[in-house]
């Protein structure tokens, strides 16, 4: 996500991280740049015109043509700009009643459906919910089998009555239904339309003066640009919801509903989808998204899905397992499904500081598949002791993983080179760590 809009920022900007000494031509050079990169990411001409121009004073209020290091604080003051863009700061979602009840909008396609699973799955194991799922889509095919397909994965109950086509009856009887088996979450799943009509807009007005939820929560797909924008009004007018949610922030998506939606509407973007896995759901955090815009990176929101993946017995077996030399490649396919499970690679990466020089690198999950058929394809004796593949052995690996030779040679090499390090990180021995890298960089 992002990825033109952070070339082309990072190419306006460093129009003035050239210079040292930044001019009143060059800060208007850099500028209109940067509301080209804007127009570009499907931002509207109003939107980019007033962002350009506060940076503009910003940068003249504070100096910026005799400051000595004008890029940093023109950087600075951009990033700035972004996080205000985008909301300023996070707002979570209110789960202050009991039971809480969070109504979900949106047209057909955004997502709705899916991230109702998410949400429930998010909110049961990060607040301790005891949410129940409401399927009141009873127009689209198979809306109320997808739902009942998520609540099996999560192990969340779906409250359905598929005889019943009145979706605000079937709203009621769920809120009843709630507080019998002491459910403190509900979570209801409306129908979308293809497109904004006023069948769609009666009934949610309906379900929402039936149900009095403390949330509604507005279900948008961003890569559906200033369209999303223009539909979050239209549904803003009628409904007054309390946030956005912004689903597909992983495929192709220019990025102008995630920069407008807030100013346009007013409402905070509170989540954000980003894969198909149910687990793939972020919380949207302003100043961190605008960190990763503009390529640097966003380490807490990388230490945070570290840590859910983190499995801390099975840390503690691979440290003693490196201490005796005995680190295998079960333990290496072991690693790579922790990352793997902090989910899509590329947006991970995109997460590390300066990782921005990547961003042209054809990196996703795929990437390990060659690496894990090749170690798949050696016997346990193999794998636990890689030191007895010799060039017989090798051949056959490769061969029994589609792969070349030279690949096998390649990840041995690879293998050895990690296996020191680790060993070194774990001994204490930094300086040495230090000269090894140094070494592979040569």
């Amino acid at each position: 996500m992002f990825d033109n809009l952070s070339k082309k920022l990072n190419s306006a900007l460093h129009v003035i991280k050239g210079h040292g000494k930044i001019t009143e031509i060059n800060i208007a050079e850099s500028l209109k740049e940067v509301r080209r990169a804007l127009l570009d990411a499907d931002v509207s001409f109003k939107i980019a015109k007033d962002f350009t121009l506060n940076v503009k004073e910003k940068a003249i209020g504070r100096n910026v043509l005799t400051d000595l290091h004008p890029g940093q604080l023109m950087i600075k003051i951009v990033k700035d700009e972004l996080t205000k863009l985008m909301g300023g700061e996070h707002v979570g979602v209110n789960l202050s009643s009991e039971p809480s009840i969070i109504l979900l909008a949106g047209l057909q396609g955004s997502g709705k459906t899916t991230f109702s699973g998410k949400l429930a799955n998010y909110l049961k194991k990060k607040k301790q919910k005891n949410p129940i799922l409401v399927a009141c889509d009873v127009y689209r095919p198979a809306a109320i089998d997808q739902l009942k397909l998520l609540g099996e994965q999560i192990k969340v109950p779906v409250f359905t009555e598929e005889d019943n086509k009145d979706p605000v009856s079937i709203a009621k009887n769920a809120l009843s239904y709630a507080k019998k088996n002491k459910n403190n979450l509900i979570i209801i799943d409306t129908a979308g339309r293809l497109a904004i009509d006023e069948v769609l807009m009666n009934e949610i007005r309906n379900i929402k003066e039936a149900t009095n939820p403390s949330e509604i929560l507005f279900v948008v797909d961003s890569m559906t640009g200033q369209d999303a924008v223009n539909t979050a009004k239209a549904f803003n007018d009628v409904l007054n919801f309390d946030g956005v949610i912004l689903t597909k922030l992983d495929g192709d998506t220019r990025g102008g509903a995630a920069l407008t939606i807030r100013s346009v509407v007013e409402k905070p973007i509170k989540f954000v989808g980003t894969g198909e896995k149910l687990d793939a759901l972020d919380i949207f955090y302003p100043e961190r998204m605008a960190d990763r815009i503009l390529g640097m990176g966003d380490v807490v929101s990388l230490v945070e899905r570290a840590q859910e993946v983190y499995d801390e017995k099975k840390a503690r077996e691979i440290s003693k397992k490196i201490a005796k030399n005995k680190f295998g490649f079960d333990d290496f396919l072991n690693q790579i499904n922790q990352v793997k499970k902090m989910g899509n690679l590329k947006d991970t990466i995109s997460m590390i500081p300066g990782a921005s020089a990547m961003k042209d690198v054809d990196i996703d999950n795929d990437s390990f598949k060659h690496i894990e058929a090749l170690i798949h394809s050696m016997t346990p004796k193999e794998r636990s002791t890689p030191k007895i593949i010799d060039h017989s052995r090798k051949k056959r690996i490769a061969k029994g993983a589609g792969r070349d030779i030279q690949e096998i040679n390649a990840l041995l090499k690879q293998f050895e080179q990690m296996s020191k390090m680790m060993k070194m990180v774990q001994s204490g021995g930094a300086g040495k760590l230090m000269q090894m890298m140094n070494n592979l960089k040569n």
